[in-house]
């Protein structure tokens, strides 16, 4: 007959054995994610059926909102998210995006992220928030905004499969074919 001691100590073992090995499955899994260690404050992507409310600044009248944003313990970190497969090197547009909502975190938080994530489908690509992609991206605002006041801005009718996808099409008395 087997002592119950050794069984309990055989449970205990394999219940060990099994929790590692469950704890090795979960950390593997946040490695795919693209997510940086920390936890998860903000979500935007419809995943827990809770749409948070835009990050605003007033002194640079811009909206956002990021994918996810995750407090790692000193900072938070905003991530976007894109379906595409990754491209060579991060989109200067996906890249000017993240910079708007490390722009926003500052605003928010008071303090500018050092980096923020561009996850794509299969590569994600940590992008330093520095004081050049800073001003780089409040030189693309003011040119907007200049833009804007000028009325230089409008849809293009130059390019069929872009007028045929326009949301507008049914009121736009400018539109192709």
């Amino acid at each position: 007959m087997t002592d119950p001691r050794v069984i309990l100590l055989a449970c205990a073992l394999l219940l060990f054995v099994g929790g590692l090995l469950l704890l090795r499955q979960a950390r593997r899994l946040h490695e795919q994610t693209g997510l940086p260690q920390g936890r998860v404050i903000y979500a935007d992507t419809g995943a827990w059926n809770r749409c948070e409310k835009p990050l605003f600044s007033n002194r640079y009248l811009l909206t956002g909102k990021p994918d996810y944003l995750v407090d790692d313990g000193k900072t938070k970190i905003p991530v976007e998210v894109k379906s595409t497969s990754c491209p060579p090197s991060p989109y200067r547009s996906h890249v000017l995006q993240l910079a708007a909502y490390c722009l926003l975190v500052e605003e928010a938080y008071g303090q500018p992220p050092p980096y923020g994530i561009i996850k794509y489908r299969d590569q994600t690509y940590a992008v330093e928030y520095t004081a050049q992609l800073r001003a780089e991206l409040l030189s693309v605002l003011a040119e907007m905004r200049q833009d804007l006041a000028a009325n230089d801005v409008g849809p293009s009718h130059t390019n069929p499969n872009r007028c045929r996808s326009c949301g507008y099409r049914g009121e736009c008395n400018e539109r192709l074919a």
